[in-house]
């Protein structure tokens, strides 16, 4: 493997080492209470509720946790177990021994986290209320900013903070700085102070800054955060009596060059720096019914390949930086695939549904940002249909196999109800969206052919395809295309990709991940960040940093 040793997305409550979960009704409080000693990687301690990747892995999952297992709950208090402290962010010394591949890919997954936050807000009615009994500093403010609602304890020593650049010489990596002004509508000129004075700002002061919500003495704050955590439940509509359901651990294959999940597999050629992604559609009889589909809980097809998809690309992401080019395929039958988009639009207001829609939703957003190029193949077996098209649609580049003399075995792609909005992008764009720029003639003329099986050429005239070659020209063609986009550039591929992709309005999510990830990126290979004497690499040592005074 490109990278050892290999990085396990998957976990669970009883394996934490760095989260508590509480559950009281309508509220669930997630602690932080991180081990020091129980880092991802050697070299550093998790203090004073610092985080790494691993950290991040925990969180992900109790989200999931909640999301699926307890519907019950309509708000969650995300605050520390530990005295004085909430959070105190990115582990420093983690960033300064890192190579420059695992930071950028470490603040692209706790990006995904926050925004799940606010996605589940948004989508599926999860409250999050951040109630801050401690110090809370950089990532750890993130967090908070990722919430709903912001309480912090007025105890005259408690503060927020994002020292990023007067201390470390980098940006806040998790969204700090656009939160603050897209969200919180922090004035910019008190935003400059902000983040550029590393003792932050405590009590009234970060109230009317808006830097928090409210403010509490001690003695009222466990109040304070309860009653505001529970006018957040009355405001949600996730059941009461809701019955879970078990996220049972993945079943996963791990060869040198394959994983293999029950519904995706993804092969690898390590020569030629690619993976073959394998989508599987439903087989057998799949329930349409809310009963069953309780009944089937985590083996139900839907929320079955949403997680194996989401850990797949976690994986590959992670562990094979190597591997430029993604393959995406898919096998099986459509009409099985159309059948369950029709039970997904259904029942898309049940809540697991809802949850199971907003996971796929987020899983098939992982593969927008994924900084790897993405090529589906339209050929023989193919079954791109619905939202299994989504996968097509996130591509750069889709190849539709013609066979002009069959037509019974002709791959066909079909335009579903899901392609119309089901899963936005960060944008909120559709998928088509995007593609056609909202332009109506080219989305109207999509329209008129849904759940029509359209072979190459007719998906080529609509402009659902990128090229249409037949069975002549086909092995030819994908070959060359394939050569020639591994042998570029990785970083311009990079660049080019994010930009292309995300051609549609600006909002919080896309400034995010646009701007602010990609300055990121850029800083944190510069010398005043991790050279020699750079602030993140002198961090803690008693020394003062080098800054080269240059501006570039």
């Amino acid at each position: 493997m490109s990278q050892a040793p290999r990085v396990d997305y998957q976990t669970s409550p009883d394996q934490y080492h760095h989260w508590k979960l509480k559950f009281e009704g309508p509220v669930a409080t997630l602690a932080a209470d991180f081990d020091e000693n129980a880092g991802l990687r050697p070299g550093y301690k998790l203090k004073l509720n610092s985080y790494d990747l691993g950290v991040d892995i925990e969180l992900n999952d109790a989200l999931n946790r909640i999301r699926f297992e307890h519907p019950e709950v309509r708000t969650v208090v995300v605050t520390s177990a530990k005295e004085k402290v909430f959070c105190s962010g990115a582990n420093i010394f983690m960033l300064g021994v890192s190579s420059h591949a695992w930071k950028v890919n470490f603040c692209k997954f706790t990006n995904e986290t926050r925004n799940g936050f606010e996605d589940s807000s948004a989508h599926s009615g999860l409250k999050f209320l951040a109630a801050v009994n401690g110090a809370c500093a950089g990532g750890g403010y993130e967090l908070a900013l990722a919430c709903d609602e912001i309480i912090l304890v007025d105890d005259r020593s408690s503060a927020v903070s994002l020292p990023e650049v007067p201390l470390l010489g980098v940006l806040p990596g998790t969204g700090g700085l656009t939160r603050v002004t897209d969200k919180r509508h922090v004035r910019h000129d008190l935003a400059d102070i902000f983040c550029t004075t590393s003792e932050g700002v405590r009590g009234q002061k970060a109230k009317d800054w808006r830097l928090v919500d409210d403010i509490a003495k001690p003695a009222q704050f466990a109040a304070k955060v309860q009653e505001r955590a529970l006018e957040l439940a009355a405001k949600s509509d996730r059941p009461a009596d809701g019955q879970g359901v078990a996220l049972t651990p993945l079943r996963c294959t791990i060869d040198a060059d394959a994983l293999r999940y029950d519904h995706v597999t993804v092969e690898i050629d390590r020569a030629k720096r690619t993976a073959v992604f394998t989508v599987t559609a439903p087989a057998g009889a799949q329930p349409a019914d809310l009963a069953g589909i309780q009944a089937a809980g985590a083996a139900w097809f839907p929320l079955a390949l949403a997680r194996q998809l989401e850990d797949a690309i976690l994986q590959m992401r992670t562990n094979e930086l190597d591997i430029g080019l993604w393959l995406l395929q898919t096998r099986g039958d459509a009409a099985a695939v159309m059948a369950m988009d029709a039970t997904l639009m259904a029942h898309q207001n049940h809540w697991l549904v809802r949850e199971t829609i907003g996971l796929l939703r987020r899983t098939f957003s992982r593969l927008d940002v994924s900084s790897r190029s993405l090529f589906a193949l339209i050929d023989a077996g193919s079954c791109f249909a619905g939202s299994f098209l989504e996968l097509a649609l996130a591509c750069d580049r889709s190849y539709h196999l013609a066979l002009p003399d069959d037509e019974a075995k002709a791959p066909k792609i079909t335009v579903g109800d899901t392609n119309f909005g089901l899963y936005p992008m960060a944008t909120g764009q559709s998928r088509l969206q995007r593609r056609f720029y909202d332009e109506a003639p080219a989305l109207d003329a999509v329209r008129a052919k849904a759940g029509q099986a359209l072979d190459a050429d007719a998906a080529f005239a609509l402009g659902l395809v990128t090229s249409n070659p037949d069975d002549i020209d086909w092995a030819d063609e994908t070959r060359i295309a394939i050569e020639e986009r591994v042998s570029m550039s990785p970083d311009a591929l990079t660049g080019m990709e994010a930009n292309l992709r995300f051609n549609g309005p600006e909002n919080m999510f896309t400034r995010v991940f646009g701007r602010l990830t990609a300055w990121q990126n850029w800083i944190f290979q510069r010398p005043n960040a991790v050279g020699e004497k750079g602030a993140l690499k002198v961090y803690g040592k008693g020394d003062k940093a080098a800054f080269d005074w240059n501006r570039v």
